[in-house]
């Protein structure tokens, strides 16, 4: 069990819509408020986002706040959970994408588990780094610049990637060290 103080004062940002694979949202979601983080779920609309739960529709997780309603400013970090179509729906809305490529760029912790590294290709950030994400999109993340590589978490100087829902305990840790010892920011913007 982490240490409930680990994050206290830091602000992380989940980002997702309907289709999240439900483990992905749900598990950092507790191991980060656990470790004393706040911890929004952002959303392209308000209410209630669906998601996918290995092979059928799962539990609503309620969005905090929309993507109109933030900014990279306020947050340490962001996850970005998988599943097939939540990220496929994000990659395609240039708020979502504009939101993460703003982490990045002012050197905040950036988090993708399993499919999510397809926003990390949309937005240019994998290009040139050391990553991983689920099997079946190795080629895409090959082909965007990224330096593949099967392994439980893989970290390039901030960015964050896992490849499925059993790296979820060390994906999360991870997150959470990043996020207190704040590596990220000798990063320099892509």
């Amino acid at each position: 069990m982490q240490d409930s103080g680990q994050l206290s004062g830091k602000t992380i940002a989940i980002l997702a819509t309907h289709g999240f694979e439900q483990a992905e949202l749900e598990v950092p979601l507790d191991r980060l408020k656990a470790a004393g983080a706040t911890v929004d779920v952002i959303s392209l609309e308000a209410g209630e986002i669906k998601g996918w739960d290995k092979k059928d529709w799962g539990r609503p997780v309620k969005v905090d706040k929309t993507l109109t309603q933030v900014s990279a400013k306020d947050y340490d970090a962001i996850v970005l959970p998988g599943g097939q179509i939540n990220p496929d729906l994000l990659r395609v809305e240039d708020k979502a994408l504009s939101f993460i490529k703003d982490m990045f760029n002012q050197k905040k912790i950036v988090a993708a588990v399993c499919h999510a590294p397809w926003l990390l290709i949309e937005t240019g950030i994998i290009k040139g780094r050391k990553a991983t994400s689920y099997k079946s999109i190795k080629t895409d993340v090959i082909n965007a610049g990224g330096k593949w590589e099967d392994s439980q978490v893989v970290v390039d100087n901030g960015v964050i990637t896992s490849r499925n829902p059993g790296d979820l305990e060390a994906f999360s840790a991870k997150i959470v060290e990043e996020v207190r010892e704040g590596k990220h920011s000798s990063r320099s913007a892509a």
